[in-house]
């Protein structure tokens, strides 16, 4: 028997995953050598610009973003983190916004432009409430993991040593997507009644929203074909092990039971509607298919 491949690996640990961090669910072909990364978005970065990693969680937007630039990576449909996004988009409790409308001529901020929550609630703000995030200033503290892509000129980075919570806290900025750390007592989402609002969506588009998958990179697909196969088997084996609810789980309400699904059909709709405004945000050149960026 070929000896196992070691595969340098950036997960965040999940309870889906945890069974292969601790080595309950194993393969005689595959090792795993895991970095923990406190902030797993640090790897996203590591991984896209100096291809730190075999193996590693990463964004769908950034995924897309490093295929448009030729990064020499692949998807694998494994997807780790996802969710319903109409409660991200966030004002001031006291603000005089009532409705996504009052957000035209606004200043948002959010982490980055290509931040893929933000991807997903601009998207949403458009195909439903008519909102065009060309209408909006946007305020950033960084930019794109993908080194070479460039902001579109609505979108301005705040300067060294400002604070996006503190900005939106000040009255600075008027709404933020995504924020950690706020006081829920301080703010109120923009779109009333998200968690109805997400159920209401996803019954029109059947679109389960992607956040964060897998990515391998490309010449182990090359030379190991049979390599992602493989890395199914486990991670769907992990899930089915853990001991733990995902945070997924609170969306069983709105999408059934299998709220974590694995594999390509079952994540299309998510996924394509995703890159679909990717694209209109000028986040990508083009349109891309599924089977362009996925192993």
């Amino acid at each position: 028997m070929t000896e196992p491949i070691t595969l340098r690996a950036a997960i965040a640990d999940y309870p889906h995953v945890r069974a292969i961090k601790q080595g309950a669910v194993a393969s005689e072909r595959v090792r795993f050598d895991f970095e923990e990364v406190p902030l797993i978005t640090r790897a996203f970065r590591r991984m896209v610009r100096t291809l730190d990693f075999d193996l590693c969680e990463i964004a769908l937007t950034t995924l897309a973003q490093a295929h448009a630039f030729g990064k020499p990576i692949k998807a694998l449909p494994i997807v780790l983190m996802r969710g319903f996004h109409h409660a991200a988009l966030v004002c001031p409790a006291q603000s005089a916004i009532r409705h996504p409308a009052d957000l035209l001529g606004k200043r948002i901020g959010v982490r980055a432009w290509s931040q893929t929550t933000g991807v997903w609630v601009r998207g949403i703000l458009l195909d439903e409430y008519g909102v065009d995030h060309r209408d909006i200033t946007w305020l950033t503290d960084e930019d794109a993991h993908v080194q070479e892509y460039t902001d579109p000129p609505n979108v301005h980075r705040i300067a060294p040593g400002a604070d996006l919570k503190a900005m939106l806290q000040a009255g600075e900025i008027d709404a933020a997507i995504a924020l950690p750390g706020l006081d829920p007592s301080a703010v109120r989402p923009v779109i009333a009644d998200p968690m109805a609002a997400a159920s209401a969506w996803f019954r029109r588009t059947a679109a389960y929203p992607v956040n964060h998958l897998l990515c391998l990179r490309a010449d182990l697909v090359r030379a190991h074909p049979w390599l992602p196969d493989e890395l199914m088997r486990l991670f769907t084996a992990a899930k089915a092990a853990a001991t733990e609810t995902s945070a997924e789980a609170r969306f069983n309400t709105i999408v059934g039971t299998n709220v974590l699904p694995y594999g390509l059909e079952e994540n299309r709709t998510g996924i394509e509607l995703c890159l679909r405004y990717a694209e209109e945000q000028k986040l990508l050149p083009r349109s891309y298919s599924i089977e362009e960026i996925f192993a």
